[in-house]
């Protein structure tokens, strides 16, 4: 151990007394920035994804209120819902972008589907609810 410590030393004595105490060498400099690139190049597409899975999750949790709140109403008024009513977007989800419509089919709440639907560049609508 004593041995590297005193040869490491030694270079290092030697490089100064020559003066070639500059820095990062050229190669050493361009293997660094080839291994960022090849980093970045790995990072944007994982990152996309996961931005597409999160606008998705959004939409299907917006859905899943929006049928919640239309089955609520439904069932404290007991008469038929129209299509259109019970399934505003929550502020949140309207901040964001999200609008919900609710389409019912019968009398009954298990004919209640709410539809959401995201901004301009979000993924495709999300449907939640017994009847949908």
């Amino acid at each position: 151990m004593g041995t590297i410590h005193r040869l490491i030393e030694a270079k290092k004595a030697e490089r100064e007394e020559e003066g070639k105490d500059a820095g990062f060498s050229l190669i050493e400099l361009i293997i660094v920035v080839v291994i960022l690139g090849v980093l970045v190049a790995i990072a944007i597409p994982i990152f996309a994804n996961i931005q597409t899975q999160a606008q998705t999750n959004a939409l299907k949790a917006a859905a899943a209120n929006g049928a919640s709140a239309a089955a609520a109403a439904f069932a404290q008024t007991g008469a038929t819902l129209a299509d259109g009513q019970g399934a505003a977007a929550s502020a949140g989800d309207a901040a964001q972008g999200i609008t919900t419509a609710l389409t019912s089919t019968g009398t009954t709440v298990d004919s209640v589907c709410v539809s959401a639907t995201g901004a301009a560049g979000w993924p495709a609508a999300v449907s939640s609810g017994p009847g949908c």
